[in-house]
């Protein structure tokens, strides 16, 4: 089996009394980055202009959304230099304000899109800035170089000089990205990850899953849903907007029409050539009022470990397509108007037919593929609501009560990816899991070993 990389710590706790009601956080993979998103500094365009340029700025470049990575270890990001990136991007995309760029606006113009990560607060060497407060650190950023329109020539000479170095992009979806940092990585987390962990560098799953969400959002959402129309990136990539102005309508001309017509005051609108702004867009109501930007999509998932009313099975599923003995927990997405705690119910219940009671949530799991937050869940059935049934919903090809000791067993030797061989020591015929980089993993492991009945079975 291939080595899996080891979560990232939780946030520490200093004795807490909510940790000491509730237990110890659990941080799931994807999750724990290192970065400061300073997300009020993404409106400044100075601050951005800065930071682009800065000698600590790191850039993760991505093509098709596939993220450039260490040629001696995938399991590393690989970073470039604005020096780097500047013939993609050229000087300075930031060198304006937003209601500049707005007005400078021209839709026949391919522009690469950029994400402003956040800033590396432990990096002494970072740049500083005086804002409200005075920030310091290093800035990191994301850049599409997905050959294409008028970059393609400089996206191809920079991926073939990276490549003449042999550095290229990942392949495939990408979970094998180191998320611990070696100066805080914890035994208990070694012991988590296996034999064989990777030699950990930075929290950089958590950066990827970041600059991969938000390049893809970008890449779906070209045109503003209410008229149509190209929209412009800004908000340094978090925000997106219909312009009034777009200069690929061509600029202003000579016309007799009277629309948008500049006419000098006291003449006669019907018998006056008139100047009209030919740049000027039909009308749109996101600019009217504060609906006049489009944000992020995220999209509440709801996966949950279900134990029966004893308290001494775990409902599992699986699908048609996976492979034999591989098994897993419910998940669904969650719908409009609708709790997680009612999402959690309906979905064990269309999928398998279990009645579910008490539903507390676990943690949670950022999942960019394309845009999902898993919220991790632990329901329990109630007395009269164990009997499966699969004829509600026929997505799951089986559902299986298993005894706790089962499943134990299973995530010491049987856990894997869909496409990995189990671990060592497996026997065939034997119960299959998803690694621990899965918050599947994590609600299995919480419950067998002690969350629901609060007597530990490590």
């Amino acid at each position: 089996m291939p080595v899996q990389p080891a979560n990232p710590e939780p946030a520490p706790d200093f004795d807490s009394m909510l940790s000491r009601k509730f237990g110890k956080e659990v941080a799931n993979y994807f999750s724990g980055s290192p970065l400061n998103r300073v997300g009020f500094l993404r409106g400044d365009h100075k601050f951005l202009s800065a930071a682009l340029r800065h000698p600590s700025t790191h850039f993760l470049l991505c093509r098709d959304l596939q993220p450039l990575v260490d040629p001696s270890n995938a399991a590393k990001l690989s970073w470039v230099k604005y020096e780097d990136v500047k013939p993609v991007i050229g000087e300075d995309p930031y060198a304006t304000t937003e209601e500049e760029m707005m007005g400078l606006y021209d839709s026949g113009r391919y522009v690469p899109q950029m994400v402003f990560l956040g800033i590396d607060e432990k990096n002494k060497d970072g740049m500083e800035y005086q804002g409200k407060n005075k920030y310091r650190g290093a800035p990191y950023f994301a850049v599409d170089v997905t050959p294409k329109s008028g970059v393609k020539e400089a996206c191809e000479k920079l991926i073939a000089e990276l490549e003449g170095k042999g550095i290229g992009f990942a392949k495939g979806r990408v979970m094998d990205i180191d998320a611990l940092d070696e100066l805080t990585i914890s035994p208990s987390s070694r012991a988590r990850a296996g034999k064989g962990t990777h030699e950990l560098t930075s929290t950089q799953a958590a950066i990827y899953a970041e600059a991969r969400q938000l390049l893809d959002w970008n890449a779906r959402n070209p045109y503003c849903a209410q008229c149509g129309q190209p929209t412009l990136s800004v908000n340094g990539g978090f925000k997106r907007t219909c312009p009034p102005k777009d200069l690929a309508r061509t600029a202003s001309k000579t016309s007799s029409g009277v629309s948008n017509a500049l006419l000098t005051p006291g003449t006669n609108p019907d018998t006056t050539s008139a100047t009209v702004d030919e740049s000027e867009r039909p009308p749109c109501a996101t600019r009217k009022g504060v609906s006049n930007l489009s944000f992020p999509r995220t999209d509440p998932t709801v996966i949950m470990a279900v134990v029966n009313h004893a308290g001494d099975r775990l409902l599992l599923g699986r699908q048609k397509r996976w492979p034999p003995y591989w098994y897993s927990t419910l998940a669904g997405f969650a719908e409009p108007a609708e709790s997680i705690e009612e999402a959690v119910r309906r979905e064990v219940y269309e999928e398998a037919g279990v009645h579910v009671g008490r539903v507390v949530i676990h943690s949670t799991q950022p999942w960019p593929y394309p845009a999902n937050l898993m919220i991790g869940a632990v329901g329990q059935a109630i007395p009269s609501g164990e009997m499966i049934d699969l004829g509600h919903d026929p997505e799951l090809g089986d559902a299986k009560w298993f005894e706790f000791g089962e499943v134990r067993e299973a995530l010491k030797v049987g856990t894997s990816g869909l496409g990995d061989p189990p671990g060592e020591g497996y026997k065939e015929g034997g119960l299959r899991l998803p690694p621990p980089t899965a918050i599947a993993n994590q609600l299995m492991t919480s419950v067998v070993n002690g969350f629901v009945s609060g007597t530990a079975n490590l």
